[in-house]
């Protein structure tokens, strides 16, 4: 069995177009979406875009899409910093009914058996939590408690949108990276896995996508365009930044 995993893709639509039109080629069995499908500039065309897909698709629920959720049952999240809320309330009010259901449906984890690779965990930022921070840097010793007792050779994580593959004791975690916002150079990135794991990254047009992006009514439309598609944040700025708020 072949698996694409795509994460955070943060309702950048073009971006997923592109890494669907490359997943088609790679004769992928199926496909695990690993959390925050949202928020983003395209919600409900990116959720629709999901589920019409054929082939076999599993999904995740990451913070991201958590804190829409809970926005569209008139709770107001929080964790989630004033500046960002306006963003996480445009996306609530984007969607219907049944995209509150079928946000609601998706399991915070996820396991699979691939052939080459063994058994492998899905979560979305660490198996235990959808939020907590770490990157390819963080000391191995602050994340051997998280893994600890885990029956799985490998895990698979997104959360902090920079890829990575690295060993936390006796398991290897994996970083697919972000679809759709990503810190490091422009483009989407992804995950193929079996027979052995590929860290994938696929180009696809910046500034007309820019242009789809700005051509919306998202509140931060101008800043996407510009921060997340065209001229993303370096990974070593990210870095910097997540070496401040990862596991201590």
């Amino acid at each position: 069995m072949r698996v694409a995993a795509i994460y955070d893709i943060h309702a950048n639509l073009p971006a997923l177009e592109a890494v669907l039109g490359e997943i088609a080629q790679a004769q992928v069995d199926r496909i695990v979406v690993g959390g925050d499908v949202l928020p983003g500039p395209m919600p409900r065309e990116t959720l629709a875009r999901l589920r019409e897909l054929t082939m076999p698709v599993q999904f995740i629920q990451g913070n991201g899409d958590r804190v829409v959720l809970a926005q569209m049952a008139g709770q107001e999240p929080s964790e989630v910093p004033e500046q960002f809320r306006e963003t996480i309330r445009w996306n609530a009010q984007q969607l219907h009914a049944e995209d509150e259901q079928f946000l609601a449906s998706w399991p915070k984890t996820l396991r699979l058996f691939i052939t080459g690779v063994a058994d492998v965990l899905f979560c979305h930022a660490t198996p235990r939590n959808d939020t907590e921070i770490f990157t390819r840097l963080t000391a191995e010793d602050r994340l051997l408690p998280t893994f600890a007792g885990l029956d799985a050779s490998v895990v698979v994580c997104g959360h902090t949108h920079m890829q990575f593959d690295r060993m936390v004791g006796n398991i290897r975690v994996v970083n697919a990276g972000s679809v759709g916002m990503p810190f490091q150079e422009p483009g989407a990135y992804w995950l193929l896995l079996g027979p052995d794991i590929q860290l994938r990254h696929t180009s696809y047009d910046l500034v007309k996508s820019a242009e789809r992006i700005r051509a919306t009514n998202y509140p931060q439309a101008q800043e996407f365009a510009i921060h997340n598609v065209l001229q993303p944040p370096s990974e070593q700025q990210m870095l910097e930044a997540f070496g401040r708020a990862e596991l201590k």
